[in-house]
């Protein structure tokens, strides 16, 4: 009997990848990878190693999730180590749960390793704090993908109302939704928001904005997913705070001089 190792690969830097998942990427007979990792991390991979992939677009999916769950029993049944590699963490809108559920089921032992989320790494890397003394005691990280109902209304004035910072995930299609919802329940119209493209990489771009403009200023800035949404106060440090944007333009500057 083989194993499933569901890894976490993080949110877009190679560096930022745990040791033990790189541990598991290199005994790793069979790896099922998904769209958005770096692919520098599949350089750890044993050259004999067999490489899927089951990435998805928005609206799109290459694999459907039953055939990946299939697989990762199939090879495991085989007597291969199986890793499942997933963008920032397997347990955060990563449907991890749901192929550990479905290993259980097939009674194939499988192990968690966590990665660092996009949710907190992608401000970060912005120079935006998740949480701050002075300006945030709450975070929450949220799916964009909601639906209209009498339990997401009151979700949403929990969220407008309770939570300090939000962080949003696959929000980008439904933004005039997640604008309306937070500010027909309380959510301040001027609270700052950031958008950042393709965080903790070399193509990162943030772009600023406000609850009331968020909509507006995204399109007309070409806002697109990959983007993690930033809602709450903490965003206002963003401009004495940032630091990996400037440092790696002026290092393409310097670059391109030489």
């Amino acid at each position: 009997m083989g194993k499933v190792w569901l890894v976490g690969a993080g949110p877009g830097d190679p560096d930022l990848l745990t040791v033990k998942a790189v541990k598991a990427i290199q005994q790793a007979d069979v790896i099922l990878y998904d769209r958005l990792i770096n692919q520098e991390i599949l350089h750890y991979a044993k050259p004999d190693a067999e490489l899927i992939f089951v990435g998805k677009l928005p609206k799109h999916h290459f694999v459907q999730q039953d055939m990946i769950n299939y697989l990762l029993v199939k090879h495991a049944k085989l007597g291969k180590q199986v890793v499942r590699l997933k963008g920032g963490d397997p347990f955060i809108f990563g449907r991890g749960g749901e192929e550990a559920k479905f290993a259980v089921e097939h009674h194939i032992p499988f192990e968690v390793i966590p990665g660092i989320t996009s949710g907190i790494a992608a401000p970060a890397y912005a120079g935006i704090p998740v949480t701050h003394r002075d300006y945030s005691a709450s975070f929450a990280i949220v799916t964009g993908h909601r639906k209209e109902g009498v339990e997401e209304e009151e979700k949403w004035r929990a969220l407008a109302k309770g939570i300090d910072t939000l962080a949003i995930y696959m929000g980008v299609s439904n933004l005039p939704y997640i604008q309306k919802q937070l500010i027909n329940h309380g959510k301040d119209p001027n609270t700052p928001v950031a958008f950042i493209h393709w965080g903790t990489t070399d193509t990162q771009r943030t772009v600023t904005a406000t609850l009331s403009t968020m909509t507006e200023i995204a399109k007309k800035e070409n806002v697109i997913n990959p983007s993690m949404i930033v809602i709450g106060e903490v965003v206002r440090l963003r401009d004495e705070l940032q630091w990996f944007e400037e440092s790696h333009e002026g290092r393409r500057l310097h670059e391109a001089m030489v």
